[in-house]
């Protein structure tokens, strides 16, 4: 018996490797890596700020989420299309479970902000794993309203606003908008009328007048965005300092200065120590790791036989894609500020877990397996 299981499990191994998209395997491999390289460079600076006597404490917990993120993308990449919904799905509902408990029944804050609930040590952040399981199920409700006679894009649309008003009462505006975004792309590409396209585009509108005269808070960070002597800019202007003092070669290993200066240099300016570290030629990189794995899961999602699979690729593409363009963007000022992580890079076990589930979701949906692909 044990000799027939062990066969069954080389076998789906086997069959993974042979179906899965290698490409886009070592481009998360490589961002991993490059994550652990510049969390050596950072952690000592985080550490001292926050008077620890492991100078490694950060790097030591980096390693294990960088293991747990990898274990699952592998895990979660095997599964069958089907299976791999059913995951989102419950990725979906637990997380939505969860932001309600946290709203009305936890009194943990961080930042003025309540989007944590605490697990022993670590701090568990619902809405990170909420937005690859709400891309899913808006794939799959869209697909279903044009295949079934179940009202779909309004279902879509409410479990998107559900899930918008519960990141805005905690507040996340940042998130807020990434799923926004990625929301209107699978609306579009779904095939929906210009009508539908036209009302959407009017409520995003509408809501972020309403978030900016209702949130203080957001509205703080756009007005700094737009007249930087209108407020407080000073980690912005730092993390900017620290990529030009980098250049082309960057100052080399352990020389940067930015880790030292800003409490969110391990977290939300990550790249701005690969930056003043190790140049721009790191910075090159990182961008062109991104930007593989989302043209390389589109061109396979374009030629998906599913339209389930096919939309829930194309919007898991855009999460992973549109979240790295974010964080970057901030760092290089062209973008208000967001608090949003870089993908398998910053510190952060909820954003390091997620982008996990989120990769291997996306390397399930686009496996070219017999009767999926054209």
């Amino acid at each position: 018996m044990s000799s027939i299981a062990q066969h069954r499990k080389q076998s789906m191994i086997l069959d993974w490797y042979w179906s899965v998209d290698k490409v886009s395997v070592v481009a998360v491999g490589l961002l991993i890596i490059i994550g652990l390289l510049l969390s050596l460079a950072s952690s000592p600076g985080a550490a001292d700020r926050r008077d620890l006597m492991d100078p490694f404490y950060y790097l030591s917990r980096h390693l294990i989420f960088a293991a747990l993120a990898a274990g699952s993308v592998f895990v979660i990449s095997m599964f069958s299309r089907q299976n791999a919904r059913r995951l989102a799905f419950l990725a979906l509902v637990c997380s939505l479970l969860v932001m309600i408990y946290i709203e009305f029944f936890v009194n943990y804050t961080a930042g003025e902000a309540k989007r944590w609930i605490r697990l022993g040590s670590f701090t568990l952040q619902p809405s990170e794993f909420l937005k690859p399981g709400l891309m899913v199920m808006i794939a799959w409700l869209l697909v279903k309203s044009q295949q079934t006679g179940i009202p779909g894009r309004l279902i879509a649309f409410a479990v998107y606003g559900f899930s918008s008003m519960l990141l805005l009462l905690q507040p996340d505006a940042g998130q807020t908008l990434l799923i926004t975004m990625c929301f209107a792309l699978i609306f579009f590409i779904s095939g929906m009328s210009w009508k539908w396209v036209a009302s959407f585009v009017s409520l995003t509108v509408i809501g972020l007048i309403g978030v900016y005269l209702t949130m203080p808070h957001f509205a703080s960070r756009i007005n700094r965005f737009l007249d930087p002597s209108s407020g407080d800019n000073h980690q912005v202007k730092l993390a900017m300092a620290a990529i030009q003092r980098g250049g082309v070669f960057g100052r080399g290993p352990g020389e940067g200065r930015i880790k030292s200066e800003i409490p969110d240099a391990h977290t939300d300016f990550i790249f701005s120590v690969a930056a003043e570290e190790f140049g721009m030629i790191l910075c090159v990189i990182i961008i062109g790791l991104y930007t593989l794995i989302v043209v390389r899961s589109m061109m396979r999602a374009s030629r998906l036989i599913d339209p389930v699979s096919q939309l829930s690729a194309i919007g898991l593409a855009m999460l992973l894609g549109l979240q790295a363009f974010i964080n970057i963007g901030v760092n290089l000022q062209v973008l208000p500020t967001t608090g949003m992580t870089l993908p398998f890079i910053s510190y952060g076990g909820s954003s390091m877990l997620a982008t996990g589930l989120t990769v291997g979701l996306l390397l399930a949906f686009t496996r070219s397996r017999p009767g999926v692909m054209e």
